[in-house]
Protein backbone atom coordinates (compact mmCIF):
# COMPACT_ATOMS: atom_id res chain seq x y z
CA UNK A 1 0.00 0.00 0.00
CA UNK A 2 1.34 3.23 -0.97
CA UNK A 3 0.63 6.72 0.63
CA UNK A 4 -3.29 5.50 1.56
CA UNK A 5 -4.18 3.92 -1.96
CA UNK A 6 -4.77 -0.01 -2.66
CA UNK A 7 -1.66 -0.38 -5.44
CA UNK A 8 -2.78 -3.43 -7.53
CA UNK A 9 0.33 -5.68 -6.65
CA UNK A 10 -0.51 -5.76 -3.52
CA UNK A 11 -3.90 -7.05 -3.89
CA UNK A 12 -3.89 -11.17 -3.82
CA UNK A 13 -6.84 -12.65 -5.76
CA UNK A 14 -8.48 -13.77 -2.93
CA UNK A 15 -8.68 -10.32 -1.84
CA UNK A 16 -10.66 -8.63 -4.76
CA UNK A 17 -13.37 -11.60 -4.60
CA UNK A 18 -13.13 -11.62 -0.66
CA UNK A 19 -14.39 -7.95 -1.26
CA UNK A 20 -16.49 -8.48 -3.65
CA UNK A 21 -18.22 -10.96 -1.16
CA UNK A 22 -18.01 -8.26 1.25
CA UNK A 23 -19.70 -5.59 -1.06
CA UNK A 24 -22.37 -8.55 -1.82
CA UNK A 25 -23.23 -9.29 1.58
CA UNK A 26 -23.33 -5.78 3.04
CA UNK A 27 -26.07 -5.03 -0.08
CA UNK A 28 -27.98 -8.40 0.43
CA UNK A 29 -27.90 -7.37 4.25
CA UNK A 30 -29.07 -4.25 3.16
CA UNK A 31 -31.73 -5.74 1.14
CA UNK A 32 -32.70 -8.09 4.17
CA UNK A 33 -33.70 -5.29 6.59
CA UNK A 34 -35.44 -3.04 4.26
CA UNK A 35 -37.67 -6.41 2.97
CA UNK A 36 -38.65 -7.07 6.53
CA UNK A 37 -39.07 -3.32 7.97
CA UNK A 38 -41.08 -2.73 4.49
CA UNK A 39 -42.86 -6.14 5.02
CA UNK A 40 -44.24 -5.19 8.45
CA UNK A 41 -45.46 -2.24 7.89
CA UNK A 42 -47.31 -3.16 5.06
CA UNK A 43 -48.39 -5.87 7.10
CA UNK A 44 -49.17 -4.33 9.83
CA UNK A 45 -51.17 -1.40 7.40
CA UNK A 46 -52.85 -3.74 6.18
CA UNK A 47 -54.70 -5.20 9.36
CA UNK A 48 -54.97 -2.15 11.06
CA UNK A 49 -57.20 -0.48 8.03
CA UNK A 50 -59.64 -3.16 7.93
CA UNK A 51 -63.37 -2.43 7.36
CA UNK A 52 -65.05 -2.86 10.04
CA UNK A 53 -68.93 -3.33 8.77
CA UNK A 54 -68.11 -6.77 8.28
CA UNK A 55 -69.21 -8.75 10.51
CA UNK A 56 -69.07 -12.45 9.65
CA UNK A 57 -65.39 -13.76 10.62
CA UNK A 58 -65.10 -15.71 7.65
CA UNK A 59 -65.81 -12.41 5.23
CA UNK A 60 -63.72 -10.32 7.63
CA UNK A 61 -60.83 -13.58 6.97
CA UNK A 62 -61.12 -13.45 3.10
CA UNK A 63 -60.90 -9.45 3.16
CA UNK A 64 -58.03 -9.53 5.33
CA UNK A 65 -55.69 -12.22 2.97
CA UNK A 66 -56.84 -10.39 -0.32
CA UNK A 67 -56.32 -6.67 1.02
CA UNK A 68 -53.44 -5.46 -1.07
CA UNK A 69 -51.35 -4.07 1.52
CA UNK A 70 -51.33 -7.59 3.24
CA UNK A 71 -50.01 -9.06 -0.04
CA UNK A 72 -47.86 -6.65 -0.22
CA UNK A 73 -46.54 -7.34 3.31
CA UNK A 74 -47.08 -11.16 3.00
CA UNK A 75 -45.04 -10.93 -0.47
CA UNK A 76 -42.17 -9.02 1.27
CA UNK A 77 -41.55 -11.27 4.38
CA UNK A 78 -41.32 -14.16 1.72
CA UNK A 79 -38.46 -12.23 -0.14
CA UNK A 80 -37.44 -11.21 3.09
CA UNK A 81 -37.21 -14.88 4.38
CA UNK A 82 -35.51 -16.12 0.66
CA UNK A 83 -32.70 -13.47 1.17
CA UNK A 84 -32.10 -14.24 5.11
CA UNK A 85 -31.53 -17.65 3.78
CA UNK A 86 -29.24 -16.39 1.15
CA UNK A 87 -27.75 -14.00 3.27
CA UNK A 88 -26.92 -17.00 6.23
CA UNK A 89 -25.42 -19.00 3.60
CA UNK A 90 -22.78 -16.23 2.73
CA UNK A 91 -21.98 -14.54 6.16
CA UNK A 92 -21.76 -15.82 9.91
CA UNK A 93 -24.77 -16.46 12.14
CA UNK A 94 -23.04 -14.20 14.93
CA UNK A 95 -23.07 -11.42 11.80
CA UNK A 96 -25.80 -11.72 10.22
CA UNK A 97 -28.70 -11.45 13.30
CA UNK A 98 -27.25 -8.32 15.05
CA UNK A 99 -26.37 -6.43 12.09
CA UNK A 100 -29.94 -7.13 10.68
CA UNK A 101 -31.60 -6.42 13.98
CA UNK A 102 -31.64 -2.28 12.51
CA UNK A 103 -34.61 -3.19 11.07
CA UNK A 104 -35.91 -3.28 14.80
CA UNK A 105 -34.88 0.64 15.11
CA UNK A 106 -36.49 1.22 11.74
CA UNK A 107 -39.54 -0.52 12.59
CA UNK A 108 -39.95 1.45 15.95
CA UNK A 109 -39.74 4.44 13.58
CA UNK A 110 -42.07 3.94 11.85
CA UNK A 111 -44.32 2.65 14.44
CA UNK A 112 -44.11 5.61 16.45
CA UNK A 113 -44.48 8.26 13.12
CA UNK A 114 -46.95 6.03 10.52
CA UNK A 115 -49.30 4.54 13.51
CA UNK A 116 -48.57 7.13 16.41
CA UNK A 117 -47.24 4.37 18.73
CA UNK A 118 -46.26 6.05 22.07
CA UNK A 119 -42.91 4.75 22.46
CA UNK A 120 -41.68 4.70 26.34
CA UNK A 121 -38.25 6.00 27.12
CA UNK A 122 -37.56 2.49 28.27
CA UNK A 123 -38.39 1.21 24.64
CA UNK A 124 -35.71 3.89 23.21
CA UNK A 125 -33.51 3.18 25.57
CA UNK A 126 -33.59 -0.17 24.44
CA UNK A 127 -33.99 0.75 20.64
CA UNK A 128 -30.16 2.44 21.38
CA UNK A 129 -28.51 -0.11 22.74
CA UNK A 130 -29.86 -2.37 19.74
CA UNK A 131 -28.08 0.66 17.35
CA UNK A 132 -24.83 0.54 19.26
CA UNK A 133 -24.71 -3.79 19.29
CA UNK A 134 -25.31 -3.40 15.08
CA UNK A 135 -22.76 -0.81 15.27
CA UNK A 136 -19.97 -2.81 16.34
CA UNK A 137 -20.53 -6.10 15.12
CA UNK A 138 -21.43 -4.11 11.85
CA UNK A 139 -17.52 -3.00 12.01
CA UNK A 140 -16.58 -6.68 12.28
CA UNK A 141 -15.79 -9.36 9.17
CA UNK A 142 -18.89 -10.71 7.81
CA UNK A 143 -17.35 -14.09 7.75
CA UNK A 144 -14.99 -15.21 10.31
CA UNK A 145 -15.00 -19.10 9.27
CA UNK A 146 -12.90 -18.89 6.51
CA UNK A 147 -10.40 -17.14 7.79
CA UNK A 148 -10.11 -18.95 10.99
CA UNK A 149 -9.66 -22.02 8.77
CA UNK A 150 -6.67 -20.53 7.29
CA UNK A 151 -4.92 -19.29 10.51
CA UNK A 152 -5.17 -22.69 11.91
CA UNK A 153 -3.71 -24.58 8.47
CA UNK A 154 -0.52 -22.26 8.70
Amino acid sequence: MAAGRIVLEDLKPTDVSGRRLDFKTKALTAFVVLANVLGNFALSWGMKHQPTALARLSARLYSNHFNPWVLIGTSLLILWLLSRMTLLSWADLSYVLPVTSIGYVLTAILGKYFFAEQITWQRWLGTGFIMIGMILVGLTSPKTTAAHAQESNR
